[in-house]
Formats: structure tokens, sequence, C-alpha cells
């Protein structure tokens, strides 16, 4: 396989792996983009000047949708319906006032409020300014959410009411000094606004709605966003970096060049904005032409459908467990009764890919991978089915021993590359035009490099992630290495929930994993600990309220394994292969199992019979 231009070379036996079906897939997929092909160069062009024009942002962006398209709709909501006339003026008003309060070009604003309306007006006017927008999970809570709100420390925070007890808690911890200025966004208007902060929606009343001129400033190489992730190596959060570059690039590959977004159709997005599917990969694609974005503050499987026909929605970005939740729901006679004809994200699982496209009569499903740190961009533009497409920066899949945790090598010390229909170590090659731009500590950055990789001198973004070499240019996702696996959607760091566990005064030391539950997205939490009390004497209640108050709902562990010590590498790293494989089946597990069933509040022993009702699907995780 080779790369050449923005084609693919397919493998030249086709009937390798059983690929004949994958093939004539292939082919007739191919012809069917032939009208596009123009248009599709064009917008790859497009971006790749980009950077060198240095003269597009998510600012100009707006304005220039906004001068060709100012009567259509640019958001819908719950809350409000905002044309782009009506939008771009608000943001306006937002960016004017703040530059009059003294923010500029390459501070940090951090940013915690769900979704709704006056988070994308904050997010636009911030970067119109040139600042940047420090996107803070809502779900975080207490050390998580300090430390977030701590590492790159902020010249402003804009709070929402729904969020602000979360902030009062941990704002005694920030240490702020008297120029960290504080504003406050009401919601209901159910609590005052708090002392010491501004009320930013009164303040931005009388404000000038015209563009302001600092618009013009901001480059495509200008950083617009943090986004938080664990990534693969684990630990606390780290801060991601997301340049207006990317964003204008997802507006023309993805929006014209991939999907044609045309000024009838509308977006929904029912995730959050500090996801990045949601902030790089949807949001831009309404640019294109003029489109509509529909969003709801959290998803919801049983609302979907209602809001889908309400916002007249063509298009849907997802994460694999919202696909899952919507066929988990009871079949209706409706389901295919909507407006809905592609859908936009990652993780769509293989094993219900194909039923879902024919239960909700969904005609293409755009599934990308990606990730905010990565120099790398899959996406399935040819819709072919249980795929994440083909990229066109340069990749490289190595083999990898699970045993050993490293990468396969040569009697040079050279990695060796996986063949067609082989499973391996995702990398992507480090250059002037695939810089790999990481995360805000250079540490942290450094971390995920591979160096002399295939030949002294080169170098390559460790992705962390296990893909299969499927041919023909395209991958399928396999799973996650390092200690970090995926939940509801949501990266789970296994030393962070490990840094809580420890703290529980009855754990001396924990270990902690992902483990597939038949049926669920993605991998469940685990925690192995070694108690310093007899099992009779553990308190199981008061540890599972221990990891809900200090975590996300999401990585809370789900089961508990109990163990006399830990099996450990010569490195004295703790070793975690074996019980990622053994999981929690109690018919191969001699120790004591526990699990935190959905909707109760106590650890209770994990039996044989129990563990089979959760293999039946008997339990909604």
């Amino acid at each position: 396989m080779q790369k050449t231009g923005i084609s693919i070379v397919a493998n030249k036996n086709p009937g390798r792996d059983g690929d004949l079906i994958r093939f004539r897939q292939y082919f007739l997929a191919r012809l069917s983009l032939l009208p596009r092909v123009r248009a599709i160069k064009r917008n790859v062009r497009r971006v790749m000047a980009i950077e060198s024009e240095g003269r597009e942002s998510w600012g100009l962006m707006l304005e220039e949708t906004t001068r060709n398209f100012p009567d259509n709709i640019a958001v819908k909501s719950e809350e409000a319906t905002l044309t782009y006339r009506e939008y771009n003026a608000l943001v306006n008003r937002y960016a004017n006032y703040l530059l009059s309060q003294g923010l500029k070009k390459d501070d940090t604003v951090a940013i915690f409020l769900e979704t709704r309306p006056e988070l994308l007006i904050v997010y636009s006017a911030v970067a119109k300014i040139g600042a940047i927008n420090c996107m803070i999970n809502t779900n975080l809570r207490k050390e998580s959410l300090r430390h977030c709100l701590t590492l790159n420390p902020a010249n402003a925070f804009i709070v929402g009411e729904e969020v602000k007890d979360a902030f009062t808690e941990v704002q005694p911890e920030l240490n702020l000094q008297p120029e960290q200025r504080l504003y406050f966004v009401s919601d209901r208007n159910l609590q005052p606004v708090p002392p010491g902060f501004v009320d930013l929606k009164n303040a931005v009343m009388r404000v000038p709605a015209a563009n302001p001129a600092t618009t013009t400033t901001v480059k495509p190489k200008d950083t617009i966003a943090y986004v938080f992730t664990s990534g693969t190596t684990g630990g606390m959060p780290k801060a991601a970096v997301i340049t207006h570059r990317r964003l204008v690039s997802a507006m023309y590959f993805v929006g014209r060049a991939v999907m044609d977004v045309r000024p009838t159709d509308t977006i929904y997005v029912p995730l959050p904005f500090f996801h990045t599917n949601a902030l790089a990969l949807s949001w831009p694609c309404v640019f294109a032409n003029g489109a509509a974005l529909a969003v709801r503050r959290k998803f919801s499987a049983s609302r979907f459908w209602d809001d889908v026909r309400e916002y007249q929605a063509t298009t849907f970005c997802y994460v694999g467990e919202c696909c899952r939740y919507l066929m988990n729901q009871p079949s209706r006679p409706d389901d295919r009764n909507h407006t809905l004809r592609t859908i936009i994200g990652n993780g769509l699982r293989p094993e219900i890919w194909r039923n879902f496209k024919e239960r909700f009569a969904i005609s293409k499903v755009y599934e990308i991978y990606g990730a905010a740190e990565s120099n790398l961009f899959f996406i399935n533009i040819l819709n072919l089915d249980c795929t994440v497409g083909m990229c066109f920066s340069p990749y490289a899949i190595v083999e990898y021993d699970a045993d050993e945790e490293r990468p396969v090598t040569d009697k040079n010390g050279f990695m060796k590359r996986a063949g067609v229909g082989e499973t391996g170590l995702l990398l992507g090659e480090i250059t002037e035009d695939t810089p790999f731009r990481g995360y805000t500590s250079k540490e942290a950055t450094e971390s995920k490099i591979f160096r002399n990789v295939f030949a002294q001198g080169d170098a390559w973004f460790n992705t962390g992630d296990l893909v299969r070499n499927i041919g023909y240019g395209h991958i399928q996702f396999v799973d996650r290495l390092g200690d970090t696996f995926r939940w509801k959607g949501e990266n789970v760091s296994t030393t962070e929930v490990e840094k809580v566990a420890n703290t529980f005064p009855q754990v001396a030391m924990s270990m902690v994993y992902g483990v597939k539950i038949p049926g669920a997205e993605g991998r469940a939490g685990m925690a192995a600990i070694i108690p310093n009390t007899q099992t009779d004497g553990f308190d199981f209640k008061a540890f599972a309220e221990h990891f809900q108050k200090a975590l996300p709902h999401y990585a809370v562990p789900k089961f508990l394994r109990f163990r006399k010590d830990f099996e450990y590498t010569p490195t004295h790293k703790i070793k975690k292969i074996d019980a990622r494989k053994e999981g929690f089946d109690p018919h191969n597990v001699s120790e004591p199992l526990y699990v935190l069933l959905p909707g109760e509040s106590e650890y209770k022993p994990l039996t044989k019979e129990l563990y089979d009702k959760i293999v039946r699907g008997t339990f909604n995780f």
C-alpha cells in the first residue's frame, strides 16, 4: 500500500483475507465520487494553502458566512434560535466587552459552561480576540477540576450558573490574583451572581455589535482552544492544543469536500463542546455553506428522534455509545420517519454498524479516527462499512508485542510494519507539513513521540491505538493501549482513578484497567485492590461513595477485585495484561470479585449467577 497525492493504490491481491467483497465496495464507492472529484481536489488544495497564506481564522470564517447567509439559522436549541446576523452580533458584543476589560490576543479564558447558546457565543467571541478558549469538562469535580483550572493559568474565568457550585468549591485552591477576572453567565436565574463575579450577560447589553478589528489579526497557526485529554499515557488530564487552522481545515475538507454541506442542512450535536467531535469536527462544517448547528445540553436517547424531527436535522455527530443507546431503545413504527441522512463521528462498532444503518435508514456513515492532540485524521469518505476510512497524511502501522507492551523491532532496532489483514500500533509521521502540536506541556508532548522508527532521525507520533490494516488504504480501529481506556465516550485515566482509590483508608494499593462488558461500548473500569483490612470488614458502600464524590460518573469503577499482591515488570511497573485478559469472570478468577450494578450505591459480590446475567445483558451499564 502506498499513498500518491490524494489517490490510494489498492492492494494488488484483493482476494487476500476475504477482501473480494470489500474490493467491490471500494471500487463502486470510488465511482460514486467521480462527479465530485473536482470539488474534493479544490477543497483539499485549499486546506494545504491555509497555513502558507496565513489569512483565515474562526472569526473570519464566521463573518464571511454571516455576509453570505445573514438570515439563515445559525443555532438551534431549546433555549434560543439565532440567525447568523443575530449570532454574529451577540458574539461581537461579548468580544468588544472583553476587549474593553483588557483581554488581548494569546490570553487564556477558562470556559466552564454547559452546552447552550451562551457557550457558542463566548467561544467565538474569545476566538475573534485571538485569545484561547480553555474548555473545561463540566463533569469534573474537586481535584480533577482544580487541576484543569490551574494547568494553564487563565486571565479570565467564565462560569455558568449551572456549574457555579462546582467552581466555587475549588475556588479557594486556585490562588486567584486580582487581575484574574471572574464572569458569571446566568442560566435559569435560580442563583444570584456570586460575590466577585461580573454578570456577563447584563454587562454586554449596551456594547456595540460591530465586528472587532482584532479578527483580522488572528492567524491560522494561532491557538483557538485547549481541550483536555488523558491521551494514552495516563495521569491527570493534559491540555491538547487546537489551532484555527485545524477548524478552518475541517470546514473545507469535511464540510465541503466530504459531506457537501448545503445551506438547508442542520447538523445536530448533542455532545459536550469540550469534546473535539463537537468542537473541531462537526461545528466547523456548518460554515461551509451557511448551515445550522442544533445543540442539546446532554444526549437523550428517548428524546433523540423528536429532536431530529423538530430541528429538521440532516446530520448527527456521534460517539459510538450514543448509537448503541439508540439501538437499545424499543423499536418504533416511525424509526425511519425523519430527515437524518448522514452521521459523522467515531466509535460505531462493527457489530451494530449495518443494523443501525438499516433500522434508522441512514445512508452514509462518516466514521472518523483522530484525537485532540493527533496529527492524523482518517475519515470514511467512501462510505464503506466498518472502517474509519483513509488518511491523507503519512502514517504507519507497526507490529506490537502485547505481552512486552512495546513495538516489535528488527535486528537493527527499527520497527516492523504490519501487513494487510494484520493488527498493529498506529503511528503518524511528524513532518513540516504534518506537525505534532501535542500538549501545552513539553514533557507530555515529548512522551508521545517515537524517534528513529524506520530510519535515523525520523520522528513519529504514537497514537497508543491498535488498528487493523484492511487494505486499499483503509484501517479499522481495534483497541487502546496504555494507561487509558474509553467508556461512555470519555477517556478514563487509570492513574487518576488509582490515585483516588489509594486515598481510601482501607486500600493499601490499587491497579485500575478497563474490561469489556458484552453489548456495551468501550471498556468499563475495574479496580484490583490490595486491602489493608479483612474482606468482611471492608466498607463497600463507603468505597463506592468515595469514588462517586471524587470522579466523574464515567470514571467510577464498575468492578472490584481483591488481590494479595501484584506482578511487576523488571522496571517495577505493575503488570496489567493478564488481569485485563481475565476480566471480571468469576469462572476464571479465584479471588473475590464485586460489582457496582446500575442504579445501586454499594459494591456487591459478583457471583457466577450474577456474572451470567451481566453477560446476557440483563443490566444496562
